[in-house]
């Protein structure tokens, strides 16, 4: 048991509390919380900069940040806006199947009331919709953490029909993932390309047993050594 501190005695330090605590130590303390006040309240300013009058950072319309990418707009309740990477750091690439066709996806993405949506969809024959931009947070993964870390790609398909897995499927998105990867300097390995099913706290079970993650990997990697 420690002992009490006596009112009125001094110190080296100053007077003390009836605590045993300096009136130093008070000072102290308390520019050790407001500095950490402060901290916070510039961490929440840097992510919701958004917010502030007069300021908006500039957007194209229909822009894309993957050049083979179509763009299609998913509905403005299925995401964040944000400033990634600068507000949240981009480490993950989420890896999802649709669990149905590519223009139900796309059908989806778009309703409001659905209230989830992914940065992109691959299609079976290769082609790439782009729907939310990488600097925004897409509700993608069922977990606010990875939704702010991560990049989500959706394929089309069923996660217990391997056929859905198309040759010109893995091919389109590694190409894409290996560009993610190599604008945020993402590890092309399984620690940082994951599948949903490994995101915390998730229900979900895709990619599915059929997702040959040893094969997409080596074409990830292949295609960013181009």
């Amino acid at each position: 048991m420690g002992t009490k501190g006596t009112s009125g005695a001094k110190s080296s330090g100053g007077a003390k509390s009836g605590h045993g605590i300096s009136r130093r130590g008070l000072l102290i303390g308390a520019a050790v919380t407001a500095a950490g006040t402060a901290l916070l309240a510039r961490e929440q300013l840097e992510h919701a900069w958004w917010r502030l009058p007069g300021v908006e950072k500039p957007r194209k319309p229909g822009e894309v940040d993957f050049a083979r990418a179509q763009w299609i707009a998913a509905s403005s309740a299925n995401w964040r806006r944000a400033d990634r990477p600068d507000d949240y750091t981009i480490d993950r690439v989420v890896i999802h199947v649709t669990q149905g066709s590519y223009q139900s996806a796309v059908k989806v993405f778009q309703d409001p009331g659905h209230g989830a949506a992914a940065h992109y969809v691959v299609r079976k024959d290769g082609h790439v919709t782009q729907m939310i931009r990488e600097l925004d947070v897409a509700f993608h993964a069922g977990n606010r953490s990875y939704n702010e870390r991560s990049v989500g790609i959706e394929h089309e398909g069923f996660v217990d029909r391997p056929q859905d897995f198309t040759a010109a499927m893995y091919g389109a998105s590694a190409r894409l993932t290996a560009a993610i990867c190599g604008r945020y300097g993402i590890p092309a390995d399984r620690e940082h390309i994951v599948g949903h099913v490994e995101v915390p706290g998730t229900d979900h079970t895709d990619p599915g047993k059929h997702w040959d993650w040893d094969r997409y990997l080596k074409l990830v990697r292949a295609a960013d050594k181009r």
